[in-house]
């Protein structure tokens, strides 16, 4: 299939990514676990979550293959990789306009609430990030990279989890605090907003190098500028001001998603809603905050770091 894995796509925490081509002529990506977690669990995720649903903006799997402890899955091929290239990237692929990054939002957004409400049973991703979102030859984008999901009954709000999962920069604070609130699907909400404020700027929500302090961590920065009604500088060139309106858009509703509290964020189905209607309908949320005000019990000693660095990779 993937004539002794000659094509080589990206590389991981997980495995490699290889082009490969069933006999159909119909052209594959073949995901190699080369170190399955827990017994091949990571594995079974995918297959259990995804191998049951098909939605417009969560990736295909056509199948799998099991070769003793070798494991592999097949899906679609995205011929145009990773949204993380065009967020980030200063080499010629941020070559999308406001309004594709708009409907590119949009897209992921349905495809999250499709497994948040959609299915027979929820599915909590629980990575949601850059580096997750495919993009199509039509730049539709699809959810992909289910490792870490969990199911759970579609009237249970929450799930017991003994660790922390994510990446982190992308991580909500619930799953390393108690006492914030229980873990749910607003685990997957605040991701999406942190991943909205992203594809809005253009930039990483945290930036140690930023020219001003007050920009290091760009969420309560933007807040502040909204607030006093200044115009929002993010890293983009030649926007005019219908490109000015959605930015001011999708930062609002990311600062919805991003409360510390899951109780003050918004559904999936609620976030689309607010990005579908005018700007001037939404209210402005309150200020997001790093830091919890009062002391509480930490889950693991590495919740110091939740919003330390945002790493990068590259597909």
């Amino acid at each position: 299939m993937t004539q002794n894995f000659k094509n080589k796509l990206g590389e991981g925490g997980y495995g490699s990514v290889f082009q490969g081509k069933l006999r159909s002529g119909r052209i594959v990506a073949v995901k190699i676990l080369s170190k399955s977690k827990g017994n091949g669990q990571d594995f079974i995720n995918e297959i259990a979550t995804i191998g049951r649903i098909h939605h417009v903006n969560v990736v295909h799997l056509i199948g799998f293959c099991v070769q003793s402890s070798n494991h592999a899955l097949v899906y679609d091929f995205m011929p145009n990789g990773s949204l993380e290239k065009y967020i980030f990237s200063k080499e010629g692929f941020n070559t999308l306009s406001c309004k594709n990054f708009f409907e590119i939002s949009l897209g992921v957004a349905r495809g999250i609430e499709y497994m948040h409400q959609g299915c027979y049973m929820q599915i909590l991703h629980f990575d949601i990030k850059p580096h997750n979102i495919l993009l199509d030859e039509n730049f539709i984008p699809k959810v992909s990279d289910f490792g870490l999901a969990r199911l759970c009954p579609l009237d249970n709000n929450n799930v017991s989890l003994t660790v922390a999962r994510g990446t982190l920069g992308y991580i909500a604070p619930e799953l390393f605090y108690k006492n914030i609130g229980g873990v749910s699907n607003k685990a997957d909400v605040y991701s999406f907003g942190m991943l909205l404020m992203e594809m809005a700027s253009r930039r990483k929500n945290y930036k140690s190098v930023a020219g001003s302090n007050s920009q290091i961590y760009f969420a309560s920065w933007v807040h502040d500028q909204l607030r006093q009604g200044k115009n929002i500088k993010v890293e983009i060139t030649d926007i005019d001001e219908a490109d000015s309106t959605i930015t001011k858009k999708m930062i609002i509703v990311a600062l919805w998603c991003i409360q510390l509290k899951p109780s003050d964020r918004p559904t999936m189905n609620k976030v689309i809603e607010m990005l579908e209607g005018e700007v001037e309908c939404i209210q402005m949320p309150p200020k997001p905050s790093l830091y919890l005000e009062e002391p509480v019990e930490h889950v693991q000693e590495t919740s110091y770091s939740m919003f330390s660095t945002i790493p990068s990779f590259t597909l």
